[in-house]
């Protein structure tokens, strides 16, 4: 396991101590590959993760499931998916301290963090290293919020 890999890890299960839980993770991504692949990173990460093809599929498991996270990927254009995200935290009634992220813009320069107000973020990260991280930064400082 690679030192970033052993470092992310160590840090959910100082979250779990911390709170009680493994912090959940809704992944939401059209392609069957590309999902499962993320579901296999992030699970691989110690999260919990659940994954949703679409919108609608992402609202029902959020309403079920309460993610620490929606993690979003781009299917159409940055201001549809980045729509599509707050739609589903609000159709869920997921409060805004939970963090969505929107990733893969193509508009974006590589390695760019951008937030957008009121817990969305759009990011195109270099690696899978630098989303990883990403995401951790957000879980913890969404956990500390409550």
């Amino acid at each position: 396991m690679r030192p970033e890999a052993i470092s992310v890890v160590h840090a959910i299960s100082s979250v779990e101590r911390q709170v009680g839980y493994v912090p959940l993770v809704l992944v939401v991504e059209h392609d069957e590959e590309t999902r499962d692949g993320i579901e296999q990173l992030l699970s691989a990460d110690g999260y919990r993760v659940e994954a949703a093809r679409n919108e609608e599929d992402a609202v029902k498991r959020a309403l079920r499931c309460c993610p620490d996270l929606i993690l979003v990927t781009v299917a159409g254009s940055p201001d549809a998916a980045v729509g599509a995200a707050v739609r589903i935290r609000r159709r869920a009634g997921i409060d805004v301290a939970v963090p969505v992220v929107v990733f893969c813009v193509p508009a974006l320069e590589q390695g760019a963090e951008v937030p957008l107000g009121r817990n969305v973020h759009v990011t195109r990260p270099d690696n899978f290293d630098q989303l990883r991280a990403f995401l951790l930064r957000l879980i913890v400082a969404s956990i500390r919020a409550i």
